[in-house]
């Protein structure tokens, strides 16, 4: 029985670490034994259960244990009602599914076939024997439902009543004195009782046949309190100092995980040993739990700070708090695992029956004012943080935590203690204490962000950055605190049983139409969605890398095909998933036909695009890789999509352009079927250069260019007389529009070194300015100059 209640100790100790886990299987299997289980379900004996039930909740005498343990009976026969109310579903839908085949029933004053008829009659009464033991079981189920619910009130305004219960206050200096007698009369006790076994036969008999194992668990115990961290410590460092980066975060948490287990567990033997040493009175033995709670709290909120707030710069902290703001948070933090320690001796020291009631304030109000302390110190660091932090480094999202954390600690600061020096000691503690809770296994989570990052970097072979971008790690995390938060509204007085009532209505689901919605329901669409998504992807993987190359369809043809694919795809897993579950898409057709309507006129411009951007996938009017004009926007397509196409500029910028412009505006397409175009290149020269002798040197010029096409020819065209020169305009018709500006640009360089060899002038705009009297513009500049 020691060993059995050793290991169940060690077992207790680490059930943080693996609640999670445990839960989630202890559901699973319960749910396989559900689904596996199927028994008839006896109502004379549920008669007589709901009616012990009713008389408990209208006598309104019944103990709060009493009413749970009704309460825990009523639940299972819900669950009962539950499994059998869906048993004949698949029964009923096939009988309906076979009335429906007869067709519609005749109206009034109509016949049918003998035949018809006998066999519509025989199906009715097939259908109501088969819905008859659904009926019995939902009519049951919510009787249950109903009894469960009155017994959740009950049990609800008790503890609203006790919370609100007024006891004496501590500031009355009458009940100091009850409180320094009572502890007086604590030790004395104490001490007498254990005078007293220490004279006892038995016990010294006991201790004398258990003291090899007891002196053994106290000097292990002993060892792992002083040499269980620099052990672990030593060993850590060992794989730390390799020079790695992935890994580091995880392996840092393990090796701090042991440094707070090795010593909780070198306390927990040393106090089992005392204990089971026969020498503690059952006072004894509250005490030295509510000891053993203190050191484990001060172990917890020394490891807690050191992982949030390390004492290394190179390693983060939380919000990124600096280096002057750690050192007083973990002081903080271990002040509050202090404080919260001793509450919980106080209030085992005033539940002991030596203990009066009115000493209950005096032992409690001097921790919970010490605790509001050491939260209002906390906050102010949250503040700190908050208002040092460098704009831009610190993400809003951890600006808004450290803002709710700061307000919420200051708050509970001042109520906290308000309250326990009035003597409503109930509210104080359900205040105070949860507050500490919450704070540390938030704390847990936020350390746990970073490990669950550092695994993905592992596994997945990524750098510390590409993990703090991927959605993996986010969604982790997110399930850890989804995971934590039911212990944390327990922390709060949320009763288990509600929990549970929760979770059941989420079990229950809704009904829509004549299907209910489950989770099961739920999780059924998604993976099939999801298959059916991922048979999608690998028939476009498929085309789109050995299917569609070997066709004579171009780039543009193929993307189409591929992403029409994938529409199709997506649209047929969403209704396989949707039928797949049993959900009947009828009703939901209306209800799609309904919102249609709304949606057409607030998203008529999406849906333009939309179907813009189909027009422009089936007849193709631009391609990837078409250089475009479209808006006053010139560039190549880059991308087209079902809602836009995007054009990357010359000035390599992408530009989102909607894809109703391609449909109702103008576009120009200039490499569309071929990438043939043509350059037009103006000149001016001056005038009295031979006209012809100029034709000839341009059109030699382009004839000469590579670039340029022989047929059709270039040619050149005099087009007049200027204001400042004589106009000529070259055409040249390119092999590759792509290489127009770099073509142009070669041009205008031959012209130039072409008219600078011949003595031909280009002219540039002059002006001559003719004045009708200088006189007077003189006297304006110079009045004083003027003659007399």
């Amino acid at each position: 029985m020691f060993h059995v209640r050793l290991l169940l100790a060690l077992f207790l100790a680490l059930t943080p670490l693996v609640s999670g886990f445990s839960g989630s299987f202890s559901i699973g299997a319960a749910q396989a034994q559900t689904t596996t289980d199927v028994v008839e379900i006896d109502y004379e004996a549920w008669e007589e259960a709901a009616t012990s039930a009713e008389a408990l909740i209208d006598g309104s005498v019944a103990s709060t244990s009493m009413l749970e343990a009704r309460r825990a009976e009523l639940a299972e026969w819900r669950a009962r009602f539950l499994e059998a109310d869906a048993r004949n579903e698949e029964r009923v839908a096939t009988i309906r599914s076979q009335i429906e085949a007869l067709g519609a029933a005749p109206e009034e004053g109509e016949t049918e076939p003998d035949t018809i008829a006998a066999r519509r009659e025989t199906l009715a009464e097939a259908l109501r024997e088969a819905q008859a033991p659904s009926l019995r079981a939902s009519e049951a189920f919510n009787r249950a439902n109903g009894l469960i619910a009155e017994i959740d009130a009950i049990v609800v305004e008790r503890q609203t009543e006790e919370l609100l219960e007024l006891s004496p206050t501590p500031l009355n200096p009458v009940n100091w004195a009850t409180a320094l007698g009572a502890l007086a009369d604590l030790a004395v006790e104490l001490q007498t009782d254990t005078s007293a076994r220490l004279q006892d036969p038995d016990v010294r008999e006991a201790i004398q046949d258990e003291a090899p194992l007891l002196i053994l668990l106290i000097l292990i115990g002993l060892v792992l309190i002083l040499r269980g961290r620099p052990l672990i410590s030593r060993l850590g460092d060992r794989f730390l100092d390799a020079d790695r980066r992935r890994g580091r975060v995880a392996l840092g948490f393990l090796v701090s995980l042991g440094q707070l287990l090795l010593p909780v567990a070198g306390f927990l033997m040393v106090v089992i040993a005392f204990e089971e040493s026969g020498l503690l009175t059952e006072a004894g033995e509250a005490i030295m739990d509510a000891a053993l709670g203190l050191i484990i709290a001060i172990y917890a909120a020394l490891w807690l700070g050191g992982r949030l707030f390390p004492n290394h710069q190179e390693r983060a902290a939380a919000f990124d708090a600096d280096m002057e703001i750690r050192w007083p948070a973990r002081r903080a933090i271990l002040f509050i695992g202090l404080f919260m320690g001793l509450a919980n001796v106080a209030e085992v020291v005033a539940a002991l029956e030596v203990v009066p009631v009115d000493a209950r304030g005096v032992l409690v109000l001097p921790v919970y004012i010490g605790l509001a302390w050491s939260y209002w110190s906390f906050a102010r660091l949250m503040h700190r943080i908050r208002t040092e932090a460098p704009e831009g480094e610190v993400s809003s999202f951890n600006l808004a935590v450290t803002n709710i954390l700061a307000r919420v600690l200051s708050l509970v600061a001042i109520v906290g203690p308000l309250l326990a020096a009035i003597g409503f000691l109930n509210a104080a503690e359900a205040v105070m204490v949860p507050t500490a809770i919450t704070l540390f296994m938030l704390g847990v989570l936020l350390v746990l962000q970073a490990v669950v990052r550092d695994l993905y970097a592992v596994i997945f072979r990524s750098t510390a950055e590409a993990a703090s971008e991927a959605l993996l790690p986010v969604i982790v995390n997110f399930l850890l605190f989804l995971v934590a938060t039911p212990f944390i509204a327990m922390a709060w007085g949320v009763r288990a049983e509600r929990l549970q009532e929760l979770y059941v209505r989420m079990l229950e689901g809704f009904t829509l139409g004549e299907t209910r919605i489950t989770p099961g329901v739920v999780l059924a669409v998604i993976l099939v969605f999801a298959a059916g998504l991922l048979v999608t992807r690998l028939l476009q993987g498929a085309l789109k890398s050995t299917v569609l190359p070997r066709t004579h369809m171009d780039v543009g043809a193929r993307n189409a095909v591929t992403a029409g694919v994938g529409y199709v795809g997506i649209a047929l897993a969403s209704v396989i998933a949707v039928t797949s579950a049993g959900i009947d898409l009828t009703a939901l057709g209306f209800v799609v036909g309904a919102l249609s309507v709304g949606i057409g006129f607030g998203l008529q411009n999406v849906v333009s695009n939309f179907v813009s951007g189909i027009i422009l996938l089936i007849e193709r009017p631009i391609s990837e890789g078409d250089w475009i004009e479209v808006a006053g926007n010139m560039g190549i397509v880059k991308d087209i999509s079902v809602r836009s196409t995007t054009i990357e500029t010359f000035d390599k910028t992408d530009v989102i352009v909607p894809n109703a412009d391609f449909i109702s505006g103008t576009v120009t397409n200039w490499t569309r079927g071929n990438t043939v175009g043509r350059a037009v290149v103006t000149v001016g020269v001056a005038y009295g250069n031979d006209t012809r002798h100029v034709s000839d040197i341009l059109m030699d010029i382009a004839k000469n260019h590579p670039g340029v096409l022989t047929f059709p020819e270039p040619g050149v065209d005099f087009l007049g007389f200027g204001a400042d020169s004589l106009d000529f305009r070259m055409r040249c018709i390119l092999r590759d529009i792509n290489e127009l500006v770099a073509v142009k640009t070669e041009l205008h360089h031959q012209i130039a070194e072409r008219f600078k060899e011949e003595g031909i002038e280009i002219p540039f705009a002059q002006r001559d300015i003719w004045l009708r009297n200088p006189e007077a513009l003189a006297q304006a500049v110079s009045p004083k100059d003027a003659p007399e």
